[in-house]
């Protein structure tokens, strides 16, 4: 699967100690096994020339007080809260001053961020994902790059779940809907 450097991100979802190291409070060994195909296609897109761009998830403490239905900590406790040792990107992670961060609040790093500001003033139009969650937030932000019209395209052996049959329903779902699926390896830069 071919891909223009100056048209193409890599876009790591969440890759974060609470996601991704054993003292986590969501750690997932499959987030964590990931680390290294993530750290392999990001290096790969840099000694091309693309963009890389990382997502953090973050939570200010009172962030879901006194909504209607979307409460993310019902749903999985209390994470990454803002300024947390947690909410920080892993430690094997390669990030440079040119690497784009997004800070997100939701599934979706499109979401009331500059996500799409960024891609759009780089002339970014195709995107590899990778990270985690597979069915979480990497399919939320693949799905919402495909109705944006950008191409997003995930990384499957580059991806962190909880069960393995999670990652299977991201992949399958993503390459009918709205986007595409490759591995690390089949992926070129031209």
């Amino acid at each position: 699967m071919s891909f223009d450097p100056d048209s193409t991100a890599v876009v790591v979802v969440d890759v974060q100690n609470g996601f991704c190291h054993p003292e986590g409070s969501l750690y997932a060994p499959a987030s964590e096994a990931a680390l290294g195909d993530v750290t392999e296609v990001v290096a790969a897109a840099r000694d091309a020339g693309a963009s890389v761009v990382y997502t953090r998830d973050v939570h200010p403490p009172e962030q879901f007080e006194g909504n209607h239905y979307y409460d993310e900590f019902e749903r999985w406790g209390e994470h990454v809260l803002e300024g947390s040792w947690e909410a920080e990107l892993h430690d094997d992670l390669d990030v440079r001053e040119a690497d784009h961060v997004v800070e997100k609040h939701t599934y979706d790093a499109f979401y009331r961020t500059d996500l799409e500001g960024y891609l759009d003033a780089h002339k970014i139009d195709d995107l590899l994902l990778c990270g985690t969650l597979a069915n979480v937030c990497v399919l939320h932000t693949a799905g919402s790059a495909g109705l944006r019209d950008y191409r997003p395209v995930l990384v499957e052996d580059a991806l962190g779940y909880i069960e393995e049959d999670h990652k299977e329903y991201a992949v399958e779902h993503s390459d009918f809907l709205f986007g595409e699926v490759t591995t690390k390896d089949e992926i070129e830069f031209e």
